[in-house]
């Protein structure tokens, strides 16, 4: 018999391990250590969500569901998002999906064709770029510039369409810098997808942590929606990660495509994560906006600290991460984050897990205490003080 290794697919054997997860597991070794790694929030999900999924179980919901997903609570996201000017059809314009990844995965594999150029601006989530290479798309990296605090501009993609482009993949607010679109980059965007015809995944599960105002979406600009899937879920905003509820609504031809993928691959959401959703929808807003006001102060917290220990940092307009400049050091992203680590047990993730263009720089969460928070911040530096 050949070598296992030798048969497997060398799309997947070329894929990089994560840079994220390096970090954890390093972590994972070591006493004492702040994580200020983790992309998910701290707080448990609110008790009445949990308490309608218990409710949901005495009452025998354990069967599937419909593969698009419970209509009712359909009907709550299309009203849901409503509330960011997002006007769409429950029956055939939105899908339940396994966490807003798999409706990045699926809608990418229903958009593209072997050698079709998938557009992502860097720093990026790092699920990105391998979802794209899985689906048969070549990834190409969208560079985004610090004197921009990494906001994507009309020019940044012109630079690199080719005859080969057809999707974009957007996430703002941005996971990992913070950064937030204004409505004229949304404008100047919008003109250049309509002009050269792309496809774009607009995730946006950071939608409700926008601290400077109104979070506005890419789908609503004119001669957008018809080319554009909204990708979100409940995981960020609701403190729900573990539930793995998200969703995607667009134009009804792509979202058929994509229910074919799910329908095939996963089935369905799970039921009692589907509950909890509406509950969350129906009734989670003012839970909801006790965190959203705590992220709040925990990034004006972290901001001021890491500026006072000498590492210049933008403000974060929306999200829960900083992402400070380390380039004064004279380390890479990688080197100072692995010498934090394991001089000063904080963990970050090296600017370099999200791309090419995040070298100089770090990710921290601040989905953390501000106790914790504040140690970190003292620890830090100490660590650029021996540097």
């Amino acid at each position: 018999m050949k070598q296992l290794k030798s048969r497997l697919s060398p799309v997947v054997e070329s894929l990089p391990p994560s840079g994220i997860r390096r970090f954890f597991d390093l972590a994972s070794e070591m006493k004492d250590v702040i994580s200020l790694g983790v992309g998910e929030p701290d707080f448990v999900t609110p008790w009445h969500i949990r308490d309608a999924s218990f409710d949901a179980l005495e009452r025998g919901f354990t069967s599937y569901t419909s593969n698009r997903g419970m209509p009712q609570l359909l009907q709550e996201i299309a009203s849901y998002l409503t509330g960011f000017d997002l006007h769409y059809n429950p029956e055939r314009e939105l899908l339940v999906t396994v966490g807003g990844s798999e409706a990045i995965d699926v809608a990418l594999r229903a958009m593209l064709c072997p050698g079709e150029e998938v557009l992502i601006p860097e720093p990026a989530y790092v699920s990105y770029r391998p979802c794209a290479a899985l689906a048969g798309g070549v990834p190409v990296a969208v560079p985004t510039r610090p004197d921009r605090q990494f906001r994507l501009s009309a020019d940044d993609l012109e630079t690199r369409l080719t005859s080969h482009s057809k999707v974009l993949v957007m996430c703002y607010p941005n996971n990992p810098t913070g950064a937030v679109l204004s409505e004229s980059d949304l404008q100047g965007l919008a003109k250049v997808c309509v002009r050269h015809d792309l496809l774009v995944i607009s995730d946006e599960i950071y939608a409700e942590l926008s601290y400077g105002g109104k979070h506005h979406s890419i789908a609503a600009q004119p001669g957008m929606r018809d080319r554009t899937v909204v990708v979100s879920g409940m995981s960020k905003a609701f403190a729900m990660t573990g539930w793995r509820i998200g969703y995607a609504a667009g134009p009804e031809d792509i979202l058929s495509a994509m229910l074919k993928i799910h329908q095939y691959a996963i089935l369905c959401a799970p039921i009692m994560g589907q509950m909890a959703a509406l509950e969350a929808l129906r009734h989670g807003e003012r839970e909801k906006q006790r965190m959203v006001e705590e992220y709040d102060r925990r990034r004006r917290l972290i901001v001021e600290g890491l500026r006072g220990v000498g590492l210049p940092c933008h403000e974060p307009q929306g999200a829960f991460y900083a992402f400070p400049d380390i380039r004064g050091t004279g380390l890479t992203a990688e080197a100072f984050a692995e010498g934090l680590l394991r001089q000063q047990r904080v963990a970050v993730v090296p600017g370099t897990a999200f791309g090419e263009a995040g070298e100089g720089f770090v990710r921290c969460s601040y989905a953390t205490s501000a106790d914790q928070i504040k140690l970190a911040v003292e620890r830090i530096g100490r660590f650029v003080e021996e540097l």
